[in-house]
């Protein structure tokens, strides 16, 4: 029995042994990342203190060749165009976008004076054109609730939010801005017309139009013909109440139906509040769908200079120049370190 209890003790004290070195390796393990991490930062810094000057060069050499390139280029403005898209005509839009950069890009002058209407000098300041959506995450929302008054329960249940989320694209955003970037600052509100009418003079997206509005006006007309109904028997049903209360005797009665009574008052104020609901719905999308794409804000007929860090010639190609001589000063070193290992072996 004793030389059991002795066998327990000493397995539990390997145990505990096991446990003690296990933590112990842990935290050594830890202790030497944090270890690896400090000579890291300290090898940067080394790095940085013994090649300062070299670094200082390469940045001042970058920053007075973009400050001379800075001089010499033409000051560029910008201006913007927001349009909310209808009938999934983004797609066609971002299109219409890309082909007019494209042509820019390979300074098709005659074309886009031809598309814009404008002169060969006025097509020549243009320099760049780009699309992007106004990210709203009410968008995504609202959509999903659309997508499920039009299908069934049992496709709901396999399509989650989640899965409809990540199936949603730049396209499908209601808001969209158009940049437009010139040397000339008086050129935008030229372009912002030829940009929407590619997309409304769209047989496709007109049809579509036409269709929706039709259906939207019926709806309209359906409702409105609902509403007057449900007022007409509202209007009955107190002329039914005030009868009665006219015939009824004086004296004691005890008027069973009133609870029904009630009820029915209840479903008719609460029909006239769904129908109401409906028909502002209706009414809002009708204003919305009226057109293929609504201009929320034009061009401002005077563009904004671009400026600011981000596009400043002489930052750009300062880092530039940071960057290219520390990857020079790395290949360096390990140039040296690589030779000092061959001689090793």
């Amino acid at each position: 029995m004793s030389n059991h209890k002795n066998e327990e003790e000493v397995d539990l004290g390997s145990l505990f042994v096991i446990i003690g070195k296990g933590i112990s390796n842990f935290f050594r393990f830890i202790g030497n990342i944090f270890t690896s991490i400090f000579y890291f930062f300290v090898e940067i810094l080394l790095f940085f203190k013994k090649n300062y000057k070299k670094l200082g060069i390469a940045i001042v050499i970058g920053a007075v060749a973009g400050f001379i390139l800075e001089i010499k280029e033409e000051s560029r403005y910008s201006s913007n165009l927001l349009v909310q898209t209808n009938f999934n005509s983004a797609r066609q839009l971002y299109s219409n976008i890309d082909f007019y950069n494209n042509l820019v890009k390979q300074k098709d002058v005659s074309l886009l004076a031809t598309i814009f209407h404008i002169s060969k000098e006025e097509a020549t300041s243009l320099k760049k054109f780009t699309i992007q959506p106004i990210v709203n995450g009410n968008d995504v929302i609202t959509t999903y609730d659309e997508l499920l008054l039009g299908i069934d329960t049992t496709t709901v249940k396999s399509y989650s939010f989640a899965d409809f989320k990540r199936a949603f694209t730049k396209y499908n955003y209601k808001v969209h801005d158009i940049e437009v970037q010139s040397s000339r600052n008086d050129i935008f509100p030229k372009l912002d017309e030829i940009i929407i009418s590619a997309i409304t003079e769209n047989s496709y997206f007109n049809k579509l139009r036409e269709l929706t509005n039709e259906n939207l006006n019926r709806t309209d007309q359906l409702l409105r013909k609902n509403l007057v109904q449900v007022d007409s028997l509202h209007n009955i049903y107190k002329k039914v109440l005030l009868e009665e209360a006219k015939s009824v005797n004086q004296g004691t009665n005890i008027d069973l139906g009133s609870s029904k009574k009630g009820s029915k008052e209840l479903e008719l104020f609460s029909t006239t509040l769904k129908l109401n609901k409906e028909l502002k719905t209706v009414s809002e999308e009708k204003t919305e769908k009226s057109e293929i794409v609504n201009i929320v804000s034009n061009f401002q007929p005077i563009g904004h200079k671009i400026e600011g860090v981000s596009d400043n010639k002489s930052v750009q190609l300062a880092l530039a120049s940071l960057v290219l001589m520390i990857l020079y000063l790395l290949f360096i070193k390990l140039n040296i370190y690589l030779e000092n290992y061959s001689k090793k072996k």
